[in-house]
């Protein structure tokens, strides 16, 4: 018998399908929401309507079984607004109400593991936000950024956003869903616009000059004169630069452009306080790295020994390592 639930696609929505579930003694074999097309064979549809005190009991329910982290993975897993998202949190939380134990490290599993991967990616998300938002300051002293993250993890980012701006006005807004958080100095609130507004800044994600501070234009222009004169051309390395920064964050920024930045990340001194490096070897002044070589590492890239008969290639290497890998070939 096939079973499909219709519920409201909220998360108390999905926790008040777990309790009827329970209560009916069936479960879904597919999750839908309101206007999606029904399988071509269907036994039974029941409509979940959505309930606060239902869905209260099943999430402490669930807290006796799971610990807090794996409470967090669940709702930012949602955030993820996957089309399956919601049945595979579904099946989780059965399983972890039935299973004798927590099954939250059980990555034998594929649902544990999905999560996980799901999880994962959202965690990136929040953490690219804070890394490569930029704002810009309007007329009125208000800070403005506007982006459009491919999972909706903008409210995961809110209390990093109050903390650190604590002493200015900001809206961080999301092209993409259409709402945003505003901070007035005392309190964050949501804001929406309407789906009809065609403001340009709503759109591109930039101001207009004439929103802008007096001085915005002026210091966006300082910022990539600055970038764009200290930054290595040589070191300029697309492919890498895009897999540490996602092609959705690419749109015009106030700031330096991605290419400049990344460069300037990879800059160091270059020259140990004696002597000269091999060609190809970078020299880390202000880091005790010591890493073996051909291991492999997914943060930097391999570098190959300049020394004259060498085949060996080094990932980052401080003076000591190389000099002591120099005593070792000779």
């Amino acid at each position: 018998m096939f079973s499909v639930y219709i519920y409201d696609k909220t998360f108390d929505g999905l926790l008040t399908a777990v309790f009827d579930a329970y209560f009916r003694k069936t479960f879904p074999d597919a999750l839908l929401s309101e206007g999606d097309a029904l399988p071509l064979f269907c036994d039974e549809l029941h409509t979940v309507v959505t309930d606060e005190e239902k869905a209260g009991r099943v999430w402490r329910g669930l807290q006796k079984k799971v610990s807090s982290s794996a409470l967090g993975c669940l709702t930012q897993s949602w955030l993820s607004e996957l089309p399956e998202v919601g049945m595979l949190i579904f099946r989780y939380i059965r399983k972890a109400i039935d299973a004798p134990r927590s099954i939250e490290t059980n990555f034998g599993d594929p649902d544990v593991l999905q999560l996980a991967q799901i999880w994962k990616k959202v965690d990136g998300e929040r953490v690219h936000l804070m890394q490569f938002v930029r704002f810009q300051k309007a007329a009125d002293g208000t800070f403005f950024a506007a982006f459009e993250p491919q999972y909706n993890a903008l409210p995961l980012t809110v209390h990093h956003f109050k903390d650190r701006f604590a002493d200015q006005k900001w809206i961080i807004y999301d092209m993409k869903r259409r709402y945003g958080f505003y901070y007035d100095l005392q309190e964050v609130t949501t804001i929406s616009f309407d789906d009809d507004s065609r403001e340009s800044h709503l759109i591109t994600g930039m101001l207009d000059e004439s929103l802008m501070d007096k001085d915005e234009k002026l210091f966006q222009q300082l910022w990539k004169t600055y970038f764009k004169a200290i930054c290595i051309k040589e070191r300029m390395n697309p492919r890498k630069h895009r897999q540490d920064m996602p092609v959705f964050f690419g749109r015009p920024e106030p700031h330096p452009s991605k290419k400049h930045l990344y460069a300037i990340l990879s800059r160091r001194n270059e020259h140990p306080p004696s002597g000269s490096l091999p060609c190809g070897i970078l020299w880390f002044p202000h880091r005790s790295i010591c890493v073996h070589p051909q291991k492999e590492c997914t943060r930097m890239a391999k570098i190959r020994c300049g020394r004259a008969g060498c085949v060996q290639y080094f990932l980052a290497v401080s003076y000591t390592h190389l000099r002591a890998h120099e005593t070792a070939a000779n």
